[in-house]
């Protein structure tokens, strides 16, 4: 294991058969490059573990890696760069220490980072030649996307390729991102599964499934026990109580498979982390990291879709850029809302709608903020906005600014058009009369 390299020389020496490269390639600079390029890991989780441990067997000398969690018990089964002996230590270095003394080569590098993403400066990030996530989380995805997009001028300096990778238990992706030049992170955010809910009339009368016993538990009767107490996944005892008023009410209606762990899974809304797929996703994220750094092959184009739920599937796509994207794009995003509607109710439709998913949206124009979370007494001043009709502070074609806390860019929203009658309905199945 001192020398990976020697098993993949024939891969960096060897065009393939449907690269584009000059007839003139030296190629001895394949292989200098696994030893020259800075490659960053962002998460060192499930897949982060997995990449990391691929990219230094595949020869690359330049690693860092990024997390700002600690390890925890119920990470041991999948996350197999740790032990219990690292129960509480930072992931980030527990998994470069231990990849670093497996592989034992004098040559490697892997600098770890223990903060979050946001933590760390521009300068940080323009060293890198490659960055790889193997996140969890969404909003970080964003965040790196549209900073590494932000970078790219208009002669694509600065450009820095984005290795993307997902997984959603026996389901994941790989993709990459070309910041200007493929589409990007954002430009696919309406491909994302939302999260499930059910409707509160079923959980509350006529529950079928054990989900909806646990959501009746966690929505109804929680608050209605506990009125001042907030639930805490974290803790043993608000699980333990969690579980015994969904299996109470399960058993009430003669519903079975009520379980803690699904239990835990319905009110955090966690998806089962695979191990198996995990490695799946995290070789092919290596694989273009590989064929980005190694200039023989052809780069994934952009998507790749794995699905193992019942046999092993995949399939490759193109995903189109587009033009209202507000990371990449280059056209203000236009709408059409109800007459009806006050400032609070397009903040909730930003919130909600799948294609933007804004957590705390505040919303300017070029001469009024119309509403602001910060500062506060900037918050105190536009709160009375909340309330008044859209159509009264902003005009139709009038450019409104919309910016987010968990993302390093500004959105531009035009409307188009306001509809309808300027009522509210007092009967919400009117809305969705066609």
């Amino acid at each position: 294991m001192n020398n990976p390299t020697l098993s993949i020389r024939q891969l960096c020496e060897i065009p393939g058969p449907f690269s584009d490269i000059p007839h003139d390639f030296d190629s001895s600079q394949s292989v200098n490059q696994l030893k020259s390029l800075t490659i960053l890991v962002i998460g060192a989780g499930g897949l982060g573990c997995e990449i990391l441990k691929n990219l230094a067997l595949t020869g690359f000398k330049k690693i860092h890696i990024i997390d700002m969690d600690t390890i925890d018990i119920s990470n041991l089964n999948r996350q197999f760069l740790f032990r219990a002996k690292d129960i509480g230590r930072p992931k980030s270095h527990v998994a470069a220490e231990f990849v670093r003394k497996r592989i034992r080569n004098q040559d490697l590098c892997i600098e770890a980072h223990n903060c979050r993403i946001q933590d760390k400066s521009i300068s940080f990030y323009k060293q890198f030649n490659v960055i790889v996530c193997g996140l969890d989380n969404i909003e970080a995805r964003r965040w790196i996307n549209a900073l590494l997009v932000g970078l790219v001028d208009d002669q694509l300096n600065n450009l820095i390729p984005l290795v993307d990778g997902g997984t959603e238990g026996f389901r994941g992706q790989a993709r990459v991102i070309l910041p200007r030049i493929s589409s990007c992170f954002e430009c696919s955010l309406d491909m994302l599964s939302p999260k499930v809910t059910y409707p509160v009339c079923t959980i509350a009368n006529t529950p079928r499934l054990p989900e909806h016993c646990i959501e009746w538990a966690s929505q109804l009767e929680w608050p209605r026990r506990f009125p001042n107490k907030k639930f805490d996944a974290d803790s043993p005892e608000d699980v333990e109580i969690m579980y015994q008023l969904s299996l109470e009410r399960a058993r009430s209606f003669n519903i079975d498979n009520v379980t803690k762990q699904l239990t835990l899974g319905v009110v955090k809304n966690i998806i089962p982390a695979i191990a198996s797929t995990n490695a799946i996703i995290a070789a092919a994220c290596t694989n273009e990291v590989f064929k980005i750094a190694i200039g023989t092959y052809p780069v994934l184009n952009n998507y790749m879709m794995y699905s193992g739920d019942d046999s092993i599937f995949t399939y490759t796509y193109s995903h189109s850029r587009k033009a209202t994207c507000p990371v990449c794009g280059t056209q203000v995003k236009r709408i059409k809302v109800p007459r009806w509607w006050k400032l609070h109710h397009l903040l909730d439709d930003l919130s909600t709608r799948q294609d933007i998913a804004l957590r705390n949206p505040s919303l300017a124009t070029a001469t009024t903020n119309l509403y602001m979370r910060s500062p506060p007494i900037l918050e105190t001043q536009t709160r009375s906005n909340l309330q008044k009709p859209l159509r009264c502070l902003v005009d139709i074609g009038e450019e409104i600014v919309v910016t987010d806390p968990c993302l390093p860019i500004t959105m531009l929203i035009v409307i188009d058009a306001f509809e309808g009658s300027e009522n509210e309905p007092d009967d919400i199945s009117s809305l969705l009369k066609s």
